[in-house]
């Protein structure tokens, strides 16, 4: 641990553990930033015929975000010192967000312009964007908060203490978190305001905020520090806003319809539920190596055997896969598991859910505008309206290809392997090794089927070796009852008729165990838990899973996944010899 290496210092500033040298060569560069700050303030205020209540905000202007980091931090280290006034308090009463406010205030007529609601008093708090000055005694600030905006016109005379009004403006940066109690009032322009009696500091912003003008654009800044993105760019809250309505939409619906909220284990001896590679961790008490789970499904099912009938989890999975625009490592999905129905039923449902939260968001229209990744100025009109199409994958590939494929029944075979592998090489379709029978069916129907699927459609008709959890086909021998969701060309949504016969389940666990000893990672072992369950009797049931971020994608217009997750997965940054590991928020990577 680093507490037990003593050779590191600590970093008053950072907080980062580094050695004697690197301290020494930090301190010194902050020494020499620090006079560089206070020449170049100088140096603005001399070039400057401003009014001198001015040039301290406005000259900081000039500075590189190193040099306002190291003066800022001195003018708060001195509020610290002298509690005059203190920078941290621990609490300031609000009598209305900034939302209410506008509300109660901003309807037309309830103040005219240039006026102000005398014997009115309310306290308001927020993040100050602008600041701009109007002479010696006039200062506006624009308050942010909850995505709102008001204005704030501060003027000596309303001031509870005219004596002190520049000493205590004198204090507030933008970025800063203040506290403002004061009178409602328009300016002669119409533009709502609050005329404050009392401005208090309530949490400074140490660092320069990006210019509101050129704001924040810089990708990596934005997933790295999402705080620093929600602050200034409007358009992601409302991506994290419709993110959770969407998720509250899904447990409405299901609510409504009987089913029970569960949670299940994250952590498990055997990864099962889903063909995916797993994270190991370690048990250290139980000297154990466990998986990260990459589905709930085998434990949902197992509550269904236990009489609840109708179950439902929204949770985090994780996989150890590849990140791009459409994976994250973790991710959020809902599974649930409705005893005595079948894919068809699911497909009802998927339909109606999807149609309907499109209606909740849109204010009842049925149509989306997504605009993908590309070079071109492409842009998807997606129809969510039902029914939606269906394509049968085995005959789609057929009438695509222009070949006959074996019968269903056969594309398990040694022989049906060296079909797809020739049908692959002929229409130049990638697949790396192991080139097993799903994997490579898999990527032909990427190639050739997912790409038809603009508005949300369903792929049907899987041969059973590609699902080794689906009930095989009541009316086609080889396959299975299991439909894809699909939109943009990518898949959002999954649901079987559960295998509920234990002989039939252990067989195919036996050949996903085959798979995993011929190299295939994300190959399921055999679950004894489950198979046990199994032979006490699970009801004919529908199991169904959906992507919550990538409907989240398609729903705000989206083309990174990581724009829709509030911490994505980032490659670690890579630091200077001789200093401390970087991690992002919270161990983020």
């Amino acid at each position: 641990m680093a507490t037990e290496q003593p050779n590191l210092h600590q970093d008053a500033v950072t907080g980062e553990l580094v050695s004697k040298s690197e301290l020494k060569r930090r301190l010194e560069k902050r020494a020499k930033e620090a006079a560089k700050a206070a020449k170049a303030v100088e140096t603005a205020q001399k070039a400057t015929a401003k009014p001198v209540e001015k040039q301290s905000v406005a000259s900081e202007d000039y500075l590189s975000p190193n040099q306002y980091f190291e003066l800022r931090t001195r003018q708060i280290q001195k509020l610290r010192e002298t509690q005059n006034p203190n920078p941290y308090p621990h609490k300031y009463h609000v009598s209305l967000s900034l939302s209410e406010y506008i509300e109660k205030y901003g309807k037309e007529g309830k103040i005219a312009p240039g006026t102000k609601l005398d014997g009115v008093a309310e306290s308001l708090a927020g993040r100050i964007h602008n600041i701009r000055a109007s002479g010696q005694k006039l200062r506006f600030y624009d308050l942010h908060s909850e995505g709102k905006k008001v204005q704030i016109m501060a003027t000596a005379q309303d001031a509870e203490d005219p004596s002190k009004y520049l000493d205590t403006h004198d204090i507030f940066r933008r970025g800063d978190i203040v506290g403002v109690k004061g009178t409602p009032s328009r300016t002669k322009k119409g533009e709502l305001s609050i005329s404050p009696s009392q401005m208090v500091l309530l949490a400074p912003n140490l660092h320069q905020l990006p210019s509101a003008h050129f704001g924040l654009k810089d990708q990596e800044t934005r997933y790295r520090k999402r705080y620093l993105d929600l602050i200034l760019n409007d358009e992601t809250r409302r991506i994290f806003i419709t993110r959770s309505r969407i998720i509250n939409y899904v447990r409405k619906f299901l609510d409504s319809l009987g089913f029970l909220e569960v949670e299940t284990p994250m952590t498990s001896m055997i990864a099962g539920g889903a063909t995916a590679k797993p994270f190991i961790t370690h048990h250290n008490d139980l000297n154990l190596d466990l998986y990260l789970r990459v589905a709930p499904e085998l434990y949902l099912k197992e509550l269904v055997v236990g009489g609840l009938d109708r179950v439902y989890e929204i949770g985090r999975v994780f996989r150890n896969e590849g990140i791009d625009l459409t994976h994250n490592p973790e991710f959020t999905i809902c599974e649930f598991y409705m005893a005595f129905a079948d894919m068809y039923d699911l497909m009802d449902i998927t339909e109606s859910l999807v149609e309907g939260m499109v209606k909740y968001l849109t204010g009842g229209k049925t149509k989306v505008t997504y605009k993908p990744e590309s070079k071109d100025d492409r842009t998807y009109e997606l129809e969510f309206k039902r029914p939606w199409k269906r394509y049968d994958m085995i005959e789609t590939l057929e009438e695509k290809l222009g070949v006959k494929f074996p019968p269903g029944d056969q594309l398990h075979t040694a022989k049906a392997n060296e079909f797809l592998q020739d049908l692959c090489k002929k229409h130049d379709v990638d697949c790396s090794e192991p080139k097993t029978n799903p994997r490579l069916l898999d990527k032909l129907v990427g190639e050739f089927i997912e790409p038809l699927c603009i508005s949300p459609s369903f792929i049907v008709g899987h041969p059973q070796v590609m699902s080794p959890l689906a009930k095989w086909h009541r009316s086609r021998p080889g396959l299975c009852e299991r439909f894809e969701g699909f939109m943009c060309g990518k898949e959002f949504c999954n649901a079987y008729t559960e295998l509920n016969d234990p002989f039939e389940q252990r067989a195919r666990f036996e050949e996903q165990a085959r798979q995993k000893e011929a190299g295939d990672d994300e190959a399921q072992g055999i679950d004894e838990t489950f198979i046990d369950a199994l032979e006490h009797g699970l009801p004919p049931t529908g199991g169904w899973g959906i992507g919550i971020d990538r409907l989240v994608m398609f729903l705000t217009n989206s083309t990174n996944i990581k724009e829709v997750l509030l911490f994505p997965a980032m490659k670690p940054i890579e630091n200077a010899p001789g200093t401390a590991a970087v991690v992002g928020p919270s161990g983020q990577l």
